[in-house]
């Protein structure tokens, strides 16, 4: 009985789910009896095979604080399509709060050229080959919500092609 719990635990463990602290920021509240300090962490998740999360916990201590971030960047996951050469399949924009963040595909070989949060959005999705850029607000929390944004509005041939009910060769004609 207590082997079983053992491989159920191991399993658990052996994810391949990646996790990264964009922002950790000390947060007080003014309450009656003075002010109370909290943590604000922003955790992007990403399996790096098109899979990503933006999620922010809050809590009295920093390691609470990213546990719930973790939690919370799993729940709101965005699947992202992937071409051969691991880049978006076509240009996107993306809107979060204040912050616009525009992506174009780019060659194999060119790497992430993008900054701040949104590098580290594309990196956990699985893009290698992208040109991104931030626009308006240099806000993280933002940032890593218009890129996410951004990759869930992309689309490949065979969904365009499966919305408009016509086969995916006729699309390159």
């Amino acid at each position: 009985m207590a082997n079983r719990r053992k491989e159920a635990r191991t399993k658990e463990k052996k994810t391949d789910w990646q996790e990264r602290v964009v922002q950790i920021r000390r947060v007080t509240k003014v309450v009656k009896g003075g002010k109370k300090l909290s943590f604000r962490a922003i955790v992007v998740v990403g399996n790096e095979k098109g899979q990503v999360g933006v999620g922010v916990g809050k809590a009295g201590d920093v390691i609470g604080a990213v546990k719930k971030g973790v939690a919370d960047g799993k729940k709101h996951l965005v699947d992202v399509p992937l071409t051969r050469s691991y880049s978006i399949p076509h240009p996107s924009n993306g809107i979060g709060g204040g912050a616009k963040v525009f992506m174009r595909p780019a060659a194999p070989g060119t790497g992430v050229i993008a900054g701040g949060a949104v590098r580290t959005v594309l990196e956990l999705a699985g893009v290698r080959n992208v040109l991104a850029k931030q626009l308006g607000s240099n806000n993280p929390l933002n940032n890593a919500r218009a890129a996410a944004d951004a990759l869930a509005s992309l689309r490949t041939f065979a969904d365009v092609a499966e919305e408009r009910d016509i086969p995916v060769e006729s699309l390159y004609i």
